[in-house]
């Protein structure tokens, strides 16, 4: 898929007019805010839900996140020529499936690990804790492996919650390292700049400078980057594509539906609740993806936390 061309840097190509700054092309991601961030809002979100305990486990697991990332901040750096290059190429610098992984990202693993483990964890959580614990460096760079080409076997689905936020922060923590002046947009636009990973949902914005804007999410690093409205994410299509969401809910959660390839993608709308949150808010709105999927539409790409075993 090739939907345009990526401009020659990190500065808007698209047209100005006198008095509208025009949005910032690209976003890091600030490990810190982001993991604390997503993991109160679970906590909120989860008040009254129908999924309460699941999504009280998530806040667990996003607040151990933030507990990994002040504490060491798993990351990998890249070199600067190898990052000219790649960014010269329109390729990731961060690629998820092709760079060398530091050995950090299994210390933040364990440090992880350590801080969700906790008195009423479900059996299958704490039976894949073990399992992961059991592990040696060579079996965990091998979930990693699996995990990231989307090839996690039945048997290994618990074990790879934990690996995919381990994963998140140190992914996390290596694009905030990154400079954005350095970084260009990809030519297929619905991948992440820095890691080269699809998106978790997409945000239009209710301030800054450019209200109305669309961010993707990055699932992987956090960042975010802009993508025009009212394109397909999957396809690059603009003539079937359809805004719905559930009847009588509050409009902060929206599909928006392609017929073409009959795929979607989620929206989030921060004038209506302004502490929204794309990894959170997400996760609570799982009702929405089952409505959608009975409708015959499939995500355009999955929530690394809630991938299905191959």
């Amino acid at each position: 898929m090739k939907q345009a061309e990526a401009p020659p840097n990190a500065t808007w190509s698209g047209p100005s007019h006198a008095g509208v700054k025009a949005p910032d092309p690209i976003v890091l991601p600030d490990p810190l805010a982001r993991f604390a961030a997503s993991g109160d809002r679970l906590q909120t979100l989860a008040d009254g839900h129908p999924m309460e305990a699941w999504l009280r486990f998530m806040a667990a697991l996003s607040h151990a996140q933030h507990a990994v990332a002040a504490m060491q901040e798993p990351h990998a750096s890249v070199a600067p020529a190898a990052l000219a290059q790649a960014v010269e190429a329109r390729l990731p610098p961060l690629a998820a499936d092709g760079h060398r992984r530091d050995p950090s990202w299994r210390e933040g693993l364990a440090a992880l690990l350590d801080h969700v483990d906790a008195p009423g964890l479900p059996e299958p959580a704490r039976d894949a804790i073990a399992a992961l614990r059991g592990d040696d460096a060579d079996a965990l760079e091998k979930r990693a492996d699996r995990f990231l080409r989307g090839r996690v076997p039945a048997d290994e689905a618990a074990a790879a919650v934990f690996v995919a936020a381990a994963l998140q922060v140190y992914f996390t923590g290596s694009a905030a390292r990154l400079s954005v002046d350095d970084l260009r947009l990809l030519e297929e636009r619905a991948l992440c700049p820095c890691c080269g990973s699809p998106s978790v949902a997409g945000l239009i914005t209710a301030s800054g400078t450019t209200p109305g804007t669309r961010y993707l999410y990055c699932s992987l690093c956090s960042t975010a980057w802009n993508h025009v409205r009212a394109v397909c994410l999957h396809c690059g299509g603009t003539r079937k594509l359809s805004v719905q969401g559930i009847e009588g809910a509050p409009e902060i959660v929206k599909v928006e539906t392609c017929g073409d390839c009959h795929t979607y993608s989620k929206l989030l709308y921060q004038l209506r609740d302004m502490k929204v949150d794309p990894y959170a808010d997400d996760l609570a709105s799982l009702g929405l993806d089952l409505l959608v999927a009975e409708a015959g539409y499939s995500r355009h790409a999955p929530n690394p936390l809630l991938l299905s075993p191959t």
